[in-house]
């Protein structure tokens, strides 16, 4: 009977989650004309699509270690606080804010504040004679999108590690300084190697929710599809992509193994933290 209440969550996880994902990547194995084929998984060795995945790899690598590293150091300051306080509260609620908000609002307050006439640039312009865009609008190509995914990956972390920080027992602390250990030692010889398994799933999911980003980019970047998502996007919106028909499915094939290897391996790495949160 306990199951009967998680078919609400089951009938929207088949029809918005995996009927579209099934739909998408067979769309890859058909051409135009609705004929089975191979061939269209030949846009996985093209050059241009090989440089999207990478580019794409890169910029969730960067913005997962960053956001990762920023968040538990935020995690950090936070633990000393009362869990019921105001503080630990407002962070919380701000963070659960700030890790959803993306897409073109993301998009456009960076555009506001630090675009070719955003207020801060021109700000630093006046005053400084400090000129952001000297070497080009880097803002709306590949690095433009660093800080608004690393905007919302602090946050995230946050969310996800905060919980992992909190479930240090005082016993341990207590039994280090019983034993002659420093406040270093306990960091670096308990709390490190028993945070060590979550700290890695955070990350692994950070890269995940990066690497599967689409509105931000698709708002920011201008020209061109740097990353998968936008190529997607390029291929949806063409009759044809590098000469062949229904490369879009090809390409979401390709995420689907990706993110299926990383959300794996967090599987993996998040069992062996859960020993510690007995």
């Amino acid at each position: 009977m306990a199951a009967v209440g998680l078919l609400p969550f089951a009938a929207y996880v088949l029809l918005f989650l995996a009927v579209p994902t099934v739909l998408a990547v067979a769309e890859g194995f058909f051409t135009h004309e609705g004929a089975f084929t191979f061939a269209n998984l030949g846009a996985l060795t093209d050059p241009v699509i090989l440089r999207s995945f990478a580019a794409s790899g890169a910029v969730s690598a960067m913005t997962a270690v960053v956001g990762a590293v920023v968040g538990a150091l935020l995690c950090y300051a936070l633990i000393g606080f009362p869990p019921q306080g105001m503080i630990r509260t407002v962070v919380d609620a701000v963070s659960g804010v700030l890790a959803q908000f993306g897409g073109v609002m993301l998009a456009f307050a960076f555009i506001a504040t630090i675009g070719l006439q955003g207020l801060i640039t021109l700000q630093l312009k006046s005053v400084l004679h400090l000129d952001l865009f000297a070497g080009g609008p880097w803002i709306y190509d590949l690095p433009g999108l660093l800080l608004p995914y690393v905007y919302f990956q602090v946050p995230l972390m946050v969310i996800t590690f905060l919980p992992a920080m909190t479930s240090l027992k005082p016993e341990w602390y207590e039994a280090n300084t019983t034993l002659g250990g420093t406040r270093g030692r306990f960091w670096t010889r308990v709390a490190a190697p028993v945070l060590a398994p979550s700290f890695f799933a955070c990350l692994l999911l950070l890269f995940a929710n990066a690497f599967s980003s689409y509105a931000t980019a698709a708002a920011l970047v201008s020209q061109g599809a740097p990353i998968v998502p936008l190529q997607i996007r390029s291929a949806l919106t063409s009759e044809t992509v590098l000469g062949r028909e229904n490369v879009a499915g090809v390409l979401a094939l390709g995420m689907v193994v990706v993110m299926a290897v990383v959300m794996g391996l967090y599987v993996l790495v998040q069992r062996r933290a859960q020993r510690w949160r007995a």
